[in-house]
Formats: structure tokens, sequence, C-alpha cells
């Protein structure tokens, strides 16, 4: 069996060794390491991957002795994750297809080692592709009058279907702090945008009026803050005078799949770790 332990504590002297120390005693090889120090912040993070003997059977066990021997006395927030069972993704979409396609095709080729439970949209546009895919869809239509209620529906599709986390591909309605405290650090957006860039509904008319040289987009986790939570994932590609608006959003288009699959594929990875609005994006 495999797993991969996140650690996060404020740092000292002794962390690694001890740990490492500990994991070999209790049947586990460590096949990947690797730690980061914030040193303004004095806080320690590690991502580690452990392969466990043949004959290791309590994992249960093996948690337990990790909190009142380690955790405890260095003050750590931590987590073990098993790769014998795929986290399972739901995603978010309204009418813009690009970011759904994209994700549909790297799933089914096996690029992303998830399963995809549903797919949810506040429109009915896109069902098609979800039967194309063939993976339950669900309208749940958004409204400022039936807001409350449609979340409580959407809530309870998330629970029913046992969800890990959320994608928002490209879904075009602002997620309440209900949703948000349910998944902490657990809804990936993309933003079509350099954060922090031009903000509004029309960001490429905006950056091409400005002249700007770059465009680029941003995968980030979801906070109650519009568009300002823990970044993930960024890119960028060069514009000049001769491209039109349309070159604009194509290439933005092009950016905004890339950049969310990355994004997806590291939180799947148990590549990020999130503190203080920021991450830590292990290689």
């Amino acid at each position: 069996m495999k797993a991969t332990i996140l650690i996060h504590c404020p740092d000292q002297a002794g962390i690694i060794s001890t740990v490492t120390g500990f994991i070999h005693s209790n049947k586990g090889n460590i096949v990947y390491l690797d730690q980061h120090v914030d040193k303004p912040a004095n806080v320690f993070f590690m991502r580690t991957v452990v392969e466990f003997q043949n004959d290791f059977s309590d994992l249960e066990h093996f948690k337990t002795l990790f909190q009142n021997e380690l955790a405890i006395s260095y003050n750590m927030e931590w987590s073990l994750h098993t790769d014998d069972k795929l986290p399972r993704m739901a995603i978010f979409v309204s009418k813009y297809n690009h970011c759904l396609y994209d994700l549909l095709s790297r799933y089914q080729s096996g690029e992303l080692a998830v399963e995809i439970p549903f797919i949810l949209s506040n429109h009915n546009d896109l069902r098609y592709i979800a039967e194309q895919f063939s993976i339950p869809f669900y309208h749940v239509p958004f409204t400022k009058a039936n807001r409350v209620t449609a979340e409580q529906e959407q809530i309870a599709i998330l629970e029913k279907h046992d969800v890990d986390f959320i994608v928002l591909a490209r879904y075009m309605q602002i997620v309440s702090g209900n949703l948000i405290d349910k998944y902490p650090n657990k809804i990936i957006n993309i933003h079509h945008s350099f954060l922090p860039a031009f903000a509004g509904a029309k960001p490429y008319h905006a950056a091409f009026k400005r002249g700007v040289k770059i465009i680029g987009a941003t995968s980030h986790y979801v906070t109650e803050e519009l568009d300002a939570g823990p970044i993930i994932e960024q890119d960028v590609t060069t514009v000049t005078h001769s491209h039109t608006i349309e070159d604009f959003i194509t290439k933005g288009r092009d950016l905004e799949k890339i950049v969310l699959s990355r994004g997806v594929k590291l939180h799947i990875a148990r590549k990020t770790m999130v503190y203080n609005n920021k991450t830590v994006i292990f290689s």
C-alpha cells in the first residue's frame, strides 16, 4: 500500500529525522520526500510518499501512533491519503464548454486519476456533453429568488455522491460561504486573467484597450472573497498590437484549459498545501 503524508507545523530542529524514523520503524519505506520552510512565518511544510510493507495491515493504528507520538508534540496539522481510492471530483459548469471538454478528455484518456460522479450546471446547454461521456448530469437553476434552495439542492447532490472536491469549469455563479465551509480548499476555480488583473465581465476587451503584451489565466481555491483565494497555477502567453479581441479570447481559452487541468492534477496528487491564503506547491 502507498500513502501520501502532508504535514505543516511550527519549524524546529529534528522534524524530518523524527518523522522518517517513525515511518521506518512502522514498516514504511519512504519513496519521495519534499519539504519547505517559510522563514518569515517560521512554518515547516513536508510531503512524503510512503510504501508500506506487504504485512502492514493496521492503518488506523499507524495514524493513532503518529498523532500521539509526533503530531501532538510538534503541534502538527497533518493528513494521510492512501492511493487505493480515487478522489471523487464533481464538475460545475455553465455555458462555456472548453474547460469541460478538456477535463473530460483528460479523464477519459486516464490522465486524471479521479472518479467523476456527476456534472452540475445552472443551465441545460451542456447536458449533451455529459451524455457523450456517459456521466450523470444535474440541472440546478440558479437565480436571486431561489439561491438558498438551489444551494441546498447542490449540497444534497454532493453529499449523496460522496464528493471529495469540486472543479468550477467556468461556472458563472458566485459560490456562497455555506458551500465553501463544507469544502474548504477543495473547490478549484479557473479565472480568465493573470490575477490580479482586469475586473469585470469583459477582461479581454479591457486588456485589448490597454494594449497589454501578455494575457494569462489563474487556477485557485475558492474563498468567500471573490477571486482572491490561494493560487495553485498560473500561465501567460504573449500578444501584440496585431491581435484582435477574438485572438485574445482564443488564446485565453487555451490557457484556461491548460492552467485548470494543471491545478486539478496538482490537487489530485496531493501536491498543494494551503497556509495563510497562499499555497505551497510541491514538484
